[in-house]
């Protein structure tokens, strides 16, 4: 697999997929505007969705916030790209990248090829959202209609882009579930274990995140050491006894939900899948992660969910259309 992929690197260079993906973005937004043109003015924001409780200062900003894997670059058939009048225009994410909500939505756009761009947004001063009564993150808008909370954003988006689709699959709203309350939940204990485990993680955080210079420094030390205690409270809460043995529990709950499926969904990822992948995605390459995929069965699924979500299909600053 890591030859293929080396192979399709060599023959299809970043600059000419990106070129490619701009010009299938252009075609598709006229044929795409009776569906997702001309929006009303979007309605009053909703009350934030519960989630977990803020915390003062960069604690609080960034308590969510993990650190996320390379992603991988190749192009692969897996990709569920959608026809072009169904294609969503102007879609805009405001995330902080290492997220795990945010990972959730942007595992979506990813897999089903919808170009996006990203503003990501300063946990601290939150500047960028200052327009929105929803003061979390993700937010996405599509064509000037925001849409707020990683499920919902994804429900909606899921029905506008398979309005026909109607079924309701119970295995897949059940694991899609327990993603958001149960294995979300066993993250933080685990990449802010130790000392040294969360300055891993906030190092990520304080070079990718959306900072000054001079909040660098305080972001990465300070807010390591804030989240190590705060991680202690969040592993009282939920009942954790061991840390890594709640991760490696979770890990071995979903590959044995598979079944001997390649996918939840099957031959192919469901919303379930997507979702998982996803809030996983930001721990993968951090100690935690690989202890994870060292210690259980989930690397294999994580591999193939690795390739069938496939090259990013986020807008490059610089080539987004206004």
């Amino acid at each position: 697999m890591s030859s293929l992929r080396a192979a399709r690197t060599l023959l299809a260079p970043r600059s000419s997929l990106l070129s490619s993906r701009a010009l299938h973005a252009a075609a598709a937004a006229p044929a795409a505007a009776g569906r997702w043109g001309n929006a009303p003015p979007p309605p009053p924001a909703p009350t934030p969705c519960p989630g977990p409780s803020s915390r003062a200062g960069i604690a609080g900003a960034v308590s969510f916030s993990l650190t996320f894997a390379t992603v991988a670059v190749a192009e692969v058939q897996a990709k569920e790209r959608l026809p072009t009048d169904l294609l969503p225009r102007n879609v805009v994410l405001y995330q902080y990248q290492a997220c795990p909500f945010c990972n959730k939505v942007r595992a979506f756009l990813d897999y089903h090829d919808i170009p996006y761009k990203v503003v990501e947004v300063n946990p601290l001063s939150k500047k960028e959202i200052k327009w929105s009564e929803y003061k979390k993150v993700p937010i996405l808008t599509v064509d000037g209609e925001h849409l707020v909370d990683s499920t919902d954003i994804i429900n909606i988006l899921q029905h506008r882009i398979s309005p026909d689709d109607e079924v309701t699959n119970e295995e897949e709203t059940k694991w899609r579930k327990w993603v958001d309350e149960h294995l979300v939940h066993v993250l933080s204990p685990n990449i802010y274990r130790t000392t040294s485990e969360a300055l891993e993680s906030f190092d990520y955080i304080a070079k990718h995140g959306n900072f000054s210079y001079t909040e660098r420094f305080a972001v990465k030390y300070a807010g390591a050491a804030a989240m190590y205690f705060v991680a202690k409270k969040l592993k009282k809460k939920y009942n954790i006894t061991d840390e890594r043995a709640s991760l490696y529990d979770a890990a071995n709950t979903w590959t044995e939900a598979l079944n001997g499926r390649n996918f939840l969904g099957g031959s192919k990822p469901n919303l379930a899948d997507l979702a998982a992948f996803g809030v996983l995605r930001p721990i993968r390459y951090l100690q935690s992660g690989k202890d994870m995929v060292e210690h259980t069965q989930i690397g294999e699924w994580y591999q193939r969910m690795e390739d069938a979500v496939g090259e990013p299909s986020r807008i490059p600053e610089g080539q987004y259309q206004e």
